[in-house]
This record gives C-alpha cells, sequence and structure tokens, in this order.
C-alpha cells in the first residue's frame, strides 16, 4: 500500500502526506500464488466502482491493485477485503512478500505436491503480529509493544528484515514467474510422475539505480537441491541468514542479492550448511524451461477445463470497444469459474465444464473481448508497470503509452515477416524493474521525464540478463531506434536464434553499428 499525491506523482516527484488535500491511495491485496475464488474477484470489482478509479490492476506478481481509494475510504476498502476472506497483509513493506507459483491448474500428482507445499510455505511466511487485525479491522488488541502473542513467521518480525523478500515457484518446465529474479527460487524436479524435490536458487533481484554501481540486476544462482521435507527447513535458515548479514545502513544494498553478489554462492553454502547441520546436496538436471502464457483454452486434467485471457499491461476497464471489466463480471457472476492472477498480468478462469466452452466463448464476444488467438504475439508478451500518474516512484511514461509502442511494432514486424515470432517486450517507468524488464528480449526503462534507456538480449525463458543499447531516448524515438534490430534480426539470423540469442551473438557494438547503417525508408512500410 502506497501513498501520494496525483499531481506531485505525475511530475515524478514526491510529497510529504498533508490532511488538508485529498490523497489516492494503493490498495495492493496479498493473494499468495495469484487464487481468487468467484466471489472474492466480484468483492474487489464492487470496491473498484465504489472506492476507487473503476479499475483493477493485475501485478507483474500475480496480484491486484485498487487504484484510487481515498485516504477516508481506506478503512471501509481494506474491511471488505477481508471479510472476502483475503487480505492486504504481507502485500507490500519489508516482510517476505506474497509467494509466487505457476497458476496454472493441474490435477496430476506433481502439480497436487507443489500445491501443498506452496500452502505450507505461506502459513509459514505471513507475518503473525495481529497490529493489522487491530488497525483496520477494529480487532482485538493481544499485545502490548514487542512481544508477540501468535509466535513468529518463518522471516522473522517485520522489522527485523531489512529489505523485502521475495519468493517463486515454477512449475518443471516452465518460468512463467521469471524464477531467476526472486531472491529465493525454487524449480520443482519431477521423476516418473512424482515430485522428489526442488532446485534452490538464490540471490535474484531487478532493482537497480542509474549511476550507482552498488545496485544491480542479478540472477539468482544454483544453490543446492532439497527434498520435499527439507524445503521448510531449508527456507528458515536462508531467510536467518538474511537478517544477520544483510547491510541495513544503506538501503540500496539491503537486498538479499548483495549479500550473493559479495559472497558468492559457496561461501553462503557453507553458512547454510553449518547451520542446518547437514551438507547440501548439489542441483539435479532438469528440463529445459520455457515461458508458458498459458493462454486460451486447456484441459485441467480432472475433465474440466481453463480458460487464459490476455488482459493487456493487466488493466481490468472498459474502454471503447472492448467492455473487459463488465464482461468479466458478469461471466464471474454466471458461471462461477475459479480465477487465477498470472504473473504476466493475464487472467485464467479455470474449473470449467467442457459444456459451457461455448456460451462463455459467446459471452466474451458479445463484450468485444478477443480470445487469445485473436491477439499479436507481440502484444501477448508485452508488459508494462503503471508509472505515472500512479506510482510515485515513476519518472516516466509505461502502461499508458505502450499499447500504441505496440501497435506500431506489430506494424512492422507484420512487413518483416516476423509477425510469428515470440519475444518479449517490457516498459518500466523507472529503473526498480517491476516488469522484469532485465531479463526482456528488448526492455524500455524509464530514467527521466520522456526518456528511456533500452535493454536487448534477454531470453523469453528469463534465463540471461540483457544489456543496455542506447540510453536517453526520447518516447517518440524508441520505435524508430529499435527497428533497425528488427530488420537485422529478420535478415542475418540463425535458423531458430530468437530475438535476444540474435542481439546477444552479434554483441551491443555491432548491434549499435547495424543501427546506424540502415535508413528510413528501408523500414517504414
Amino acid at each position: 500500500m502506497s501513498q501520494h499525491d496525483d499531481q506531485t506523482a505525475a511530475a515524478g516527484s514526491h510529497a510529504p502526506f498533508n490532511p488538508g488535500t485529498q490523497h489516492g491511495l494503493i490498495v495492493r491485496c496479498n493473494i499468495p500464488s495469484g487464487h481468487l475464488t468467484a466471489g472474492q474477484y466480484l468483492v474487489l470489482d464492487g470496491l473498484a466502482t465504489r472506492y476507487a478509479n473503476g479499475t483493477l490492476r493485475i501485478t507483474t506478481r500475480h496480484n491486484v491493485q485498487i487504484h484510487g481509494v481515498l485516504a477516508k475510504d481506506l478503512l471501509d476498502t481494506l474491511r471488505h477485503i477481508n471479510a472476502s476472506l483475503s487480505a492486504s497483509l504481507g502485500a507490500s513493506g519489508q516482510v517476505g512478500r506474497h509467494l509466487m507459483r505457476c497458476p496454472a491448474p493441474g490435477a496430476d500428482a506433481v502439480s497436487t505436491a507443489i500445491q501443498a507445499v506452496t500452502q505450507q510455505l505461506v502459513e509459514h511466511l505471513l507475518p503473525q503480529t495481529r497490529a493489522y487485525h487491530e488497525v483496520w479491522l477494529d480487532g482485538e488488541k493481544v499485545y502490548d509493544g514487542d512481544v508477540q502473542a501468535t509466535g513468529q513467521p518463518a522471516s522473522g518480525r517485520a522489522a527485523q528484515l531489512p529489505q523485502h523478500f521475495k519468493i517463486g515457484i515454477a512449475a518443471p518446465g516452465d518460468n512463467c514467474i521469471d524464477v531467476y529474479t526472486h531472491d529465493l527460487g525454487l524449480v520443482p524436479v519431477a521423476q516418473d510422475g512424482a515430485w522428489v524435490g526442488c532446485n534452490v536458487l538464490i540471490g535474484g533481484g531487478m532493482g537497480m539505480t542509474p549511476g550507482k554501481p552498488e545496485t544491480f540486476p542479478r540472477l539468482a544462482a544454483p544453490l543446492a537441491f532439497t527434498a520435499p521435507q527439507q524445503v521448510l527447513a531449508v527456507l528458515e535458515q536462508i531467510l536467518a541468514l538474511r537478517r544477520e548479514y544483510a547491510e541495513r545502513m544503506k538501503r540500496p544494498q539491503a537486498r538479499f542479492k548483495s549479500i550473493i553478489g559479495a559472497w558468492g554462492v559457496e561461501r553462503f553454502r557453507a553458512a547454510l550448511e553449518q547451520r542446518l547441520g547437514t551438507p547440501l546436496q548439489d542441483v539435479v538436471p532438469m528440463p529445459t524451461q520455457h515461458l508458458d502464457l498459458h493462454l486460451g483454452w486447456h484441459p485441467q486434467g480432472d475433465g474440466r477445463w481453463y480458460l487464459g485471457l490476455s488482459i493487456e499491461n493487466g488493466r481490468i476497464r472498459d474502454l471503447g470497444g472492448m467492455h473487459l471489466r463488465t464482461g468479466l463480471r458478469e461471466l464471474i457472476a454466471t458461471f462461477r469459474p475459479g480465477v487465477r492472477l498470472t504473473p504476466n498480468q493475464d487472467l485464467l478462469l479455470t474449473d470449467l465444464p467442457q459444456a459451457q466452452r461455448g456460451e462463455v466463448e459467446r459471452l466474451l464476444h458479445a463484450h468485444g473481448i478477443p480470445l487469445a488467438h485473436q491477439i499479436s504475439q507481440a502484444r501477448r508478451y508485452a508488459m508494462a508497470c503503471p508509472a505515472l500518474p500512479t506510482c510515485g516512484h515513476a519518472v516516466a511514461e509505461a502502461e499508458r503509452v505502450l499499447p500504441e509502442i505496440i501497435g506500431v511494432l506489430e506494424a512492422a514486424m507484420t512487413r518483416l515477416g516476423l509477425q510469428d515470432e515470440q519475444l518479449t517486450i517490457r516498459m518500466t517507468g523507472c529503473s526498480f524493474g517491476c516488469t522484469r524488464p532485465y531479463v526482456a528480449d528488448l526492455a524500455f526503462v524509464g530514467t527521466a521525464p520522456n526518456q528511456y534507456a533500452i535493454y536487448v538480449g534477454g531470453r523469453l525463458d528469463g534465463s540471461r540478463l540483457n544489456l543496455p543499447f542506447k540510453d536517453f531516448v526520447a518516447g517518440e524515438a524508441l520505435v524508430d531506434t529499435v527497428l533497425p534490430l528488427l530488420a537485422g534480426y529478420k535478415y542475418q539470423r540463425t535458423a531458430g536464434e530468437g530475438f535476444g540469442d540474435f542481439c546477444t551473438r552479434l554483441g551491443i557494438n555491432a548491434l549499435r553499428d547495424l543501427a546506424d547503417g540502415f535508413r528510413g525508408e528501408q523500414l517504414h512500410g
């Protein structure tokens, strides 16, 4: 939950809270694994009308934000969320953030086992303080000062963490959660249809500040393999080491990745083994991972189906001829499906019988809501953060301008015959990296008002950091700056080579030479 004045946020600056003015706030829910019931979704939809700006926003951590809640309405908003058996507790602040997991339904033994351990981890990480309930829900006071009445979560008291801590659980072979960007990542390993444990990855993170080399994006590195019964113990001791050794006086260096960057994996592993009192196993081989958006119709394995809908930049609203919010409200109220939010800002409707598929599609069509195959590859794989005017950290636009940029890129890619290529395009209003831009094939990162740094060379599966291609590019020049790279990719790629792989193979200097060698008339139809 954050607080800012819309006018100062639009200017990219911060202002102190002034009770004499109307402050718009963001309410972020804590939705572990992105799972909602139909009833919970409808409560959030109603709150968006009653107290907020009439939209819902799916975040890149498959959460929900409600934007534009006035300070006077905050208490009622949180009470309604809590009454639906959801909460905002643990959704922000210096705590173990809500746990991410591949949201796709599955009835097989591996999916069931991973879901069970996910629930254990969620309960283990949730802050135990009753202060949230006392302040927002008129709960009975059950503690005095620092004395905790209900025990400690795995991460300890929220005040003990020097920075937030993000945990993600991938699915075997599917990296839709960008597991390498997490402080702690778990990659399940299956053998003969059974879950046998997880490869543990540590030290990932996207946030950075330009001009401060002590801040940097980093991919999580393989640490060890752990059996299912060891997962909780390993998690607890990793968090204990993180609390004990993190830099507390310098906030930019307080992230877990700074410890791993300074120590190295082997030193951290030795310290962890000492705390556990037992050696750790080395990581084991696992299938090649890919990015599955989970869009379209898919069988769940239990006789029912789920439908993945592409939600541009996660914004659920009615706009023009597409009545997305109205159509989803009617569909969810009518068919009562499960609702799962995805790390790519999309939405899955689950537990639908085969017989209802036609009715669901007809309702979507009546509200102008497209199915995945009716949306270009570029738009499906694109993500943007809210940026201006909503986020107080933003210095540039993202969500409000990316759709137009994608439209121009769509046309250019079609002219080049690249319309079927899968590449991730991500945009942020600042360098903190909420859309995980530093692993994208192509990224635009805001550095100043209407100024962006362009990054190229990530991988679709999120397993490689990209590199800065050009800095201080005006928003209106972004497309023309990257079009030569797409043209070069068209004519100089090798068989099966992705755009990020092409950029990495050529290198930044060669890409800059390539861009300088193209003329505008070669790129525009």
